[in-house]
C-alpha cells in the first residue's frame, strides 16, 4: 500500500503565494487593505468614544503611522482606558 502525501487546506493556504510577481500590483493591493482597515478602525473609534477622545486617538494613529512608532497609539489607548476606569 502506498502512502498518500496530502496537505491540509490550511497548509495549502499558508504556502500559497501570489501568482503575480508584479511588485506594483502587490503594493497597491496591500495598501488598499491597510487603508480600508485604518478607515474601519477610525469609524470604530468614533462609535466607541466621544468625539474629543476619538479625534485624539485618530491623530495618534496617523502620527504613529507617520513616525513608524506604534507605541504612540498604544499609549493613547492605555491613557483613555485608565481615565475611563478612574472616572467610574
Amino acid at each position: 500500500m502506498t502512502k498518500r502525501n496530502t496537505k491540509s487546506i490550511l497548509e495549502e493556504i499558508s504556502q500559497a503565494r501570489p501568482q503575480s510577481t508584479n511588485r506594483e500590483f502587490i503594493i497597491e493591493s496591500r495598501a488598499g487593505h491597510v487603508i480600508s482597515s485604518a478607515i474601519n478602525l477610525i469609524d470604530m473609534l468614533y462609535e466607541s468614544y466621544d468625539e474629543n477622545i476619538a479625534g485624539e486617538l485618530t491623530r495618534r494613529l496617523v502620527n504613529s503611522i507617520k513616525s513608524g512608532d506604534p507605541a504612540k497609539f498604544e499609549r493613547g489607548i492605555r491613557r483613555v482606558l485608565q481615565n475611563k476606569n478612574e472616572n467610574k
